[in-house]
């Protein structure tokens, strides 16, 4: 019995270790994206990779998914950010109208709508609405991130702020401090970028 439970100590152990390395790459990514900085991405393809597997963990299944898109967004947004401006050179920062961000807002709601109900059907995910749309909202935001919309950090604001308690019901701490922290770097985020958008026009 000592044995089982050394080894649940263990495993906790080593879950909680992984935690913590994926939030300072998580903390890099943001800061670096802040200031256009195209090493973000290598941050979050390895930042990424270790939350997939944690959030699989505590049956964070939207969550665990999520990461695997990210995975794949990173390397989507280390090219646009390098070669998706004309001509492939560097993108610039950009803004979406109105129509564009309403009709983005609509799509999350509806996409997670669905995925949530039908996560709490067929599964046994916890909190299959509001995983289903912090992580419908995610995939949208993190697009804008890769096109360089300045649109994402409001975005990411919302996201963040519902995704804190989510965390901490699941007994992801370190995570949610994350997401806390993540809420005055997404403001001064788009603060910064809103700045370079005007220098650029």
């Amino acid at each position: 019995m000592s044995e089982i439970v050394q080894g649940i100590i263990a495993d906790a152990t080593a879950m909680r270790a992984w935690e913590a390395v994926a939030v300072i790459l998580a903390i890099a990514y943001l800061l670096l994206a802040m200031k256009e900085n195209i090493l973000c991405w290598y941050c979050a393809l390895f930042s990424t990779a270790i939350y997939t597997q944690l959030f699989w963990n505590v049956s964070l299944l939207m969550e665990s998914a999520l990461n695997v898109y990210y995975l794949a967004m990173a390397v989507f947004g280390w090219y646009q950010w390098k070669y998706g401006g004309r001509e492939k050179s560097s993108l610039s920062i950009q803004r979406l109208t109105l129509q564009t961000n309403l009709l983005i807002i609509a799509a999350v709601f509806v996409a997670a709508g669905i995925s949530g109900w039908l996560l709490s059907q067929h599964s046994q995910a916890a909190w299959p609405y509001l995983d289903s749309f912090t992580t419908w909202g995610s995939v949208a935001t993190t697009f804008m991130v890769a096109k360089k919309i300045l649109e994402n950090w409001l975005y990411w604001l919302v996201i963040d702020s519902i995704s804190i308690p989510l965390y901490v019901d699941r007994g992801l701490y370190l995570t949610a401090f994350l997401f806390f922290i993540y809420l005055f770097i997404v403001v001064a985020g788009f603060l910064n970028w809103r700045r370079r958008y005007q220098a650029q026009i």
